[in-house]
């Protein structure tokens, strides 16, 4: 078990969000669930035998998610960032984590079904920006102007084409 790992609250879709995870992310797995009982069912407002919590594994990182009800809310102030080795890869999980109802935003962020932030760069970006001067500059003007990262776009901004 990691000693600090992300704690997620869902209303009710916790086991549906978990399984869109895992099919998502290669190398990924649940590790454990546990349900709810009758007094901790009757205290959330659940019904007992509802998966209460699941913590899995999302590539190397593990992360607990709860079915705790409505009183809180995922929010943009907490995303995870995948960083993408090329276009392929951000393609393909900048679609799956906005199909089905996800909403695109700016700068490669973007909201999944389940209301969970994600940033999805790639690894060129990092680099870029790493160097600092005007090719960074240049590349973050150009990152402005999108919303799932175009590598191709990023480097020729950088490059000053």
């Amino acid at each position: 078990m990691q000693k600090i790992s992300p704690f997620l609250w869902f209303d009710n879709q916790a086991e549906e969000a978990v399984n869109f995870y895992i099919s998502v992310f290669p190398d990924s797995k649940i590790i454990s669930s546990t349900r709810y009982e009758p007094e901790s069912a009757k205290a959330m407002g659940k019904e007992e035998g509802d998966v209460m919590t699941i913590t899995f594994q999302l590539r190397d990182q593990e992360i607990t998610v709860i079915n705790g009800g409505p009183y809180f809310k995922l929010s943009e102030a907490f995303s995870f960032t995948v960083a993408c080795e090329n276009q392929e890869e951000v393609d393909k999980y900048w679609n799956a984590l906005t199909a089905d109802r996800g909403e695109e935003s700016q700068c490669g962020w973007l909201k999944d079904k389940f209301g969970l932030s994600w940033q999805i760069v790639p690894v060129q970006m990092f680099e870029i920006m790493a160097k600092g001067g005007e090719a960074s500059r240049r590349a973050r003007q150009a990152m402005f102007q999108m919303k799932k990262f175009d590598i191709k776009k990023l480097e020729e901004a950088a490059a000053g084409k």
